[in-house]
């Protein structure tokens, strides 16, 4: 089962319903801090309803905890950007996968993106690189979208040969 990770979330109502969705899937959250709220926030709390005794909650105190965690599980760094070439509807999931996320405000560092062993989008029809003026959509959004697509990978059967 892919992991989900955030760098240094933000906001608590985007961690919130992300913890909700990997509540719905089964599938573990990892939080890297700092958090930009306290992970008792009442927001966090609502937006995360009742489900956070279903949620697989990692925190690592910060981003060499979390590789040194990630090192010792195995599998690929796959890493979320905006100023991502592939898309992720092209891209070959791995049950090992670490899927991250970067911060609401800013995404994900340089630094951080260049030790991914891959680097994914999501592509946008109004995006600001088509000339729109969306840069991006929300957190729990684009965990959604792309975890959602991992899942439907890794639990269809192969097509079958004729």
């Amino acid at each position: 089962m892919p992991r989900i990770v955030l760098f240094q979330p933000q906001i608590p109502p985007n961690t919130g319903n992300v913890a909700r969705t990997c509540a719905a899937t089964t599938t573990p959250l990892h939080l890297i801090e700092p958090l930009g709220f306290v992970i008792d926030d009442r927001q966090l709390r609502r937006a995360g309803l009742d489900y956070w005794p279903w949620v697989d909650l990692q925190r690592h105190g910060d981003l060499e905890a979390f590789q040194r965690h990630r090192s010792r599980q195995g599998g690929r760094l796959v890493a979320l950007s905006a100023h991502a070439e592939l898309p992720y509807s092209h891209f070959d999931f791995a049950a090992s996968d670490w899927l991250l996320f970067g911060r609401e405000t800013e995404g994900l560092p340089a630094e951080l993106l260049a030790i991914a062993d891959a680097r994914l989008g999501i592509p946008m029809a109004g995006g600001l690189n088509r000339g729109g003026g969306v840069r991006s959509l929300n957190l729990s959004v684009a965990v959604a979208v792309v975890l959602f697509e991992a899942l439907r990978q890794l639990e269809s059967p192969a097509p079958q040969q004729v």
